[in-house]
């Protein structure tokens, strides 16, 4: 069977459905079959407004869909996976990202020198992008540090936080501040708390 747009249409069992859903109660009603987009950093639309998100060698892939959603959320144009990482595609990372991996670029490198010869190119063409990572040890409080302007996010990795090639990269690296008994927060928390402190900033501007 196909469909008005040209796309071949089964019908399946709902056990098959069941399995191929990932689901353990009642079967999907639709399960597609599609392309993945390229992994290209030219999806993400540079400009005044800029602000994309680095989730540097994320092993968790329910992180990585918390962080899509996250970003979608509070208005930015990408997230950009970096190195040896969990599968975006994987999933979990869809099922966290509640639908905003399809409507966000979501692009994969292998490390963080094709981001920064990206960043070089939007500085060369008149766009002044900022990389600011995030550090719990940061020598400035994220609210402090002006987000308002192009600006590229960095989060560390869930255990090891930044790389030191992503530190040496970064314009400044900023801090959440935090209390209680808690050391840290969860990278894919992390950045949205970064994501909301950019918008809250963009929306005062």
């Amino acid at each position: 069977m196909i469909d008005n747009a040209g796309a071949p249409r089964a019908v399946v069992a709902a056990e098959l459905m069941r399995e191929l859903g990932g689901k353990d109660e009642d079967a999907p009603e639709l399960l597609a079959v599609v392309a993945m987009p390229p992994d290209e950093l030219s999806r993400i639309t540079p400009g005044a407004n800029l602000l994309a998100v680095v989730f540097d060698r994320p092993t968790t892939p329910g992180n990585i869909g918390t962080l899509v959603r996250s970003a979608d959320a509070f208005g930015a144009g990408g997230v950009i996976v970096t190195g040896h990482a969990a599968d975006p595609y994987d999933p979990k990372a869809v099922r966290a990202s509640t639908g905003s991996l399809f409507a966000l670029p979501v692009v994969r490198v292998p490390s963080h020198r094709e981001v920064l010869d990206w960043v070089g190119d939007l500085r060369a063409d008149g766009v002044p992008a900022q990389v600011v990572g995030t550090d719990e040890r940061g020598p400035v409080e994220i609210a402090e540090h002006d987000l308002t302007g192009p600006t590229v996010l960095a989060v560390g990795n869930e255990t090891h936080g930044l790389s030191a090639a992503w530190r040496d990269a970064c314009d400044q690296v900023v801090r959440i501040p935090i209390t209680g008994a808690a050391s840290s927060l969860n990278a894919a928390s992390a950045a949205s708390v970064a994501l909301y402190e950019a918008a809250r900033q963009r929306r005062a501007g």
